[in-house]
């Protein structure tokens, strides 16, 4: 059972007998569940759904120690946020016999895929001339679904004993999306920058350039393996084509190679896409897949194994202060949710989803972690910036570190504070204020096992 801490930490260490750490049986399974919504549902910025050019799946893993049971899950959709995040937790915990506290749920953020929010849904019902966004059916069918597929896959859990990690660099994928001027100000590549000459011909900029992968194996046979790095996985959006885009068609196609279940998450890509490699065109997404997918068979390759270790889960509660213009804000954003006259997207993100933020401050994120000895995977909410996977992995410069982003997605962007006093994109779409930089960075010392105060 979790120990409370004192601090709102909930920890998980192995099995516990006479005050000593014992080994109990490692175990896993693996679940897929095709969360394509049906014809008519609306994508990201609400253009309905006319056809899948791939199958948006849900990819998870069940890792048992004991009676104890953990759930890591990737889904191929844009964000999950707010009452939707709860709700899917709560949905596979249940079927396979946990917390929800115990479930991470991480969006992969492709484009082209819908955004679910079931608190914003319902201020959305309640407004004049609703703008369309994803049916309870849709959603309640869905979430019956992922549960029945994970429930099945904890009937078979397998036995694991060794876990490999390995690394690679990722060429010409990621660029960031942040650029200066030539007066020092904020200008920003967006995901299909290359259609302009100069954001194609400028600097790469900062990135992480190592994709990172994670090895479950019994022995010599790998189980399944996690993938993570860093850039916005979006090279087109808002047609009605669902796609599970580049970084799905290379996840599927090393899969299909190797045979091995395969799930990649998108790390902390705030302010990195792919703008710099990616006009729009199909020549492009098939460039970045090629790319990404020679990242991941290098990473594959040089994957080291050692003893798996025991399991070390951390869950705890984070709150981040609100913007400082947050009253005037939230104002304009119920202004444009109550007219009908206003641009459907508009009255969706900057309306019904940031009022559904504003309305559960009261209620903190969900961030978690898993360690095995000097493995740690970080489960971080929102859009983060970069500059938080380097934090997190500075804080922990011995130890190999994977950063996944976009679970809760209530917040949106997160920003630095310098970012914030700088402005731009970024921080004019984050529903969080300055002294979330501290906050988050004091959450991720207490998911690495460090230093952790309820009140940085």
């Amino acid at each position: 059972m979790p120990l409370a801490l004192g601090l709102g930490l909930s920890l998980f260490l192995g099995f516990w007998a006479d005050g000593s750490l014992v080994a109990a049986p490692l175990r896993l399974a693996t679940f897929r569940c095709d969360t394509t919504p049906w014809k008519g549902e609306p994508l990201v910025w609400t253009a309905r759904l006319v056809k899948a050019e791939t199958p948006l799946l849900a990819k998870g893993l069940i890792l048992a120690e004991g009676t104890n049971r953990f759930v890591l899950c990737a889904f191929d959709w844009c964000l999950m946020g707010n009452d939707s995040d709860l709700l899917f937790r709560k949905a596979l915990a249940t079927a396979v016999g946990t917390d929800p506290a115990r479930v991470a749920i991480q969006c992969i953020h492709q484009h082209a895929a819908p955004y679910a929010d079931e608190g914003a849904h319902q201020l959305l019902d309640a407004a004049p001339q609703p703008p369309p966004h994803l049916s309870h059916e849709f959603l309640d069918s869905l979430r019956q679904q992922l549960a029945a597929a994970a429930r099945a896959a904890a009937d078979r859990l397998e036995p694991f004993n060794r876990v490999g990690t390995g690394q690679a660099r990722v060429e010409r994928v990621a660029s960031a999306r942040r650029l200066k001027d030539e007066n020092g100000q904020p200008i920003t590549r967006y995901s299909n920058g290359a259609k302009s000459p100069q954001m194609a011909q400028a600097p790469e900029g900062l990135i992480d350039p190592w994709l990172k992968t994670i090895t479950f194996a019994r022995n010599d046979k790998p189980l399944v393996r996690l993938h993570y790095y860093a850039t916005h996985p979006q090279t087109f959006c808002c047609d009605g084509r669902a796609s599970a885009d580049f970084v799905g068609l290379a996840r599927e196609a090393v899969e299909q190679r190797e045979n091995v279940f395969q799930i990649y998450f998108t790390g902390c890509s705030g302010d990195v896409t792919a703008g710099k490699y990616n006009d729009g065109s199909t020549q492009a997404q098939a460039d970045l897949r090629q790319r990404l997918q020679a990242g991941i068979e290098a990473a594959i390759a040089q994957t080291r194994f050692t003893r798996a270790k025991p399991i070390v889960w951390r869950a705890l509660p984070l709150t981040l202060p609100p913007r400082t213009d947050q009253s005037q804000v939230a104002a304009q954003s119920r202004a444009w949710l109550d007219n009908p006259a206003e641009y459907d997207g508009r009255r969706v993100y900057s309306g019904a989803m940031r009022l559904a933020y504003f309305e559960r401050l009261n209620r903190p994120i969900q961030v978690s972690s898993l360690q095995m000895g000097k493995i740690h995977i970080l489960h971080l909410p929102g859009e983060p910036m970069l500059d938080f996977q380097f934090y997190a992995q500075q804080a922990k410069p011995r130890a190999f570190v994977a950063v996944a982003g976009y679970g809760d997605a209530g917040p949106a962007y997160i920003c630095t504070d310098q970012a914030i006093a700088e402005g731009g994109y970024e921080p004019s779409a984050t529903n969080v204020g300055p002294g979330s930089e501290a906050r988050l960075k004091n959450a991720i010392q207490g998911l690495l096992g460090l230093h952790f105060s309820p009140h940085p």
